[in-house]
């Protein structure tokens, strides 16, 4: 099977990766302000319905949407892999945190990128230099000291986080399906028109599900928050979608492994402005240590020079 080539443009791949840690780091810490008054299913539906809408009109106004021509050459297996494992994770996402906190979601979420960018070595032929796997080994030692209150609250609140977890854990599973299916998408379309047909597909599967008249109960600070949720969706997956076009799929795994990092660096702040709605959420030394090791690991696998057969 032909498979899909990076375009070469690190640069790019490494600033769009980046953004999307961004974006999703937040993420967590906003739909965790959602949930406070709407279900998983509406909160996702809304999302995939938003991104859909907003991405179709982009596309038309710039007479760029996919013709039925593009759409034939799309493998269907692929195509069904990507939408179900996309509106599963988003799904099991939403539902686990509900249960969990958003550090905890955030970093058993990691699991998602690592196992991608362990398949992208096997499925696309990416490999790791020597330097890269030492980064890979400081990263996995910052990530365990990143996260160990995380990993011991778990521990200690294990009967009542177990079902949020383990969501968690399937969430991560299936976007790993999500996010290798996703590249292989790129050889027959540009990543805007995978991802409409993504957000539309998925839309249309949770719509029986949703209860719209919902959102007109929202307060004020619940509403703003659905709103970057959604716009979150547009722009965080168009950004991790074109930094697959080019970068190697291993590389961008690594660098959203940093996404924690914002999400740990948001609870301790954002509580100080918004106390109605977030509980403080302070890092340990030890966490900054973890968290400082984990970007010198990210930045040394991801900078390193790949190897390919």
């Amino acid at each position: 099977m032909h498979l899909h080539q990076v375009s070469g443009r690190s640069r790019l791949g490494l600033a769009l990766s980046l953004l999307t840690v961004l974006l999703w780091g937040l993420l967590a810490i906003a739909l965790k302000i959602v949930l406070q008054q709407l279900d998983p299913f509406t909160v996702t539906w809304f999302r995939f319905t938003f991104a859909g809408v907003v991405l179709g009109g982009y596309l038309a106004i710039r007479r760029q949407l996919p013709t039925w021509q593009q759409l034939k050459k799309v493998s269907l297996p692929v195509f069904l892999v990507a939408v179900v494992g996309l509106s599963l994770n988003y799904i099991l996402f939403v539902t686990g945190l509900g249960k969990t906190s958003a550090n905890n979601a955030q970093v058993l979420t990691q699991l998602a990128p690592m196992m991608m960018g362990i398949a992208s070595l096997m499925i696309f032929k990416e490999k790791y230099n020597y330097q890269q796997w030492v980064g890979v080994a400081i990263l996995i030692c910052g990530l365990v000291l990143f996260s160990h209150e995380q990993v011991r609250s778990l521990v200690i609140n294990l009967n009542s986080y177990m079902w949020g977890n383990t969501l968690l854990v399937l969430g991560a599973i299936v976007w790993a399906f999500y996010g290798l299916a996703q590249k292989q998408l790129l050889l027959n379309l540009p990543s805007t028109s995978v991802l409409l047909c993504l957000y539309l597909s998925a839309a249309l599967l949770f719509s029986p599900l949703a209860q719209p008249e919902r959102l007109l109960t929202l307060s004020g600070m619940h509403l703003l928050a659905l709103i970057f949720c959604a716009l979150n969706t547009v722009i965080a997956y168009g950004a991790f979608a074109a930094a697959l076009e080019h970068w190697e799929a291993s590389r961008v795994s690594v660098i959203l492994t940093l996404a924690p990092i914002v999400t740990l660096t948001a609870s301790s702040i954002l509580p100080s402005f918004v106390p109605q709605l977030l509980s403080p959420s302070p890092l340990s030394f030890l966490g900054w240590i973890g968290a400082i090791a984990v970007v010198v690991g990210s930045m040394t696998t991801s900078l390193g020079t790949n190897l390919r057969n």
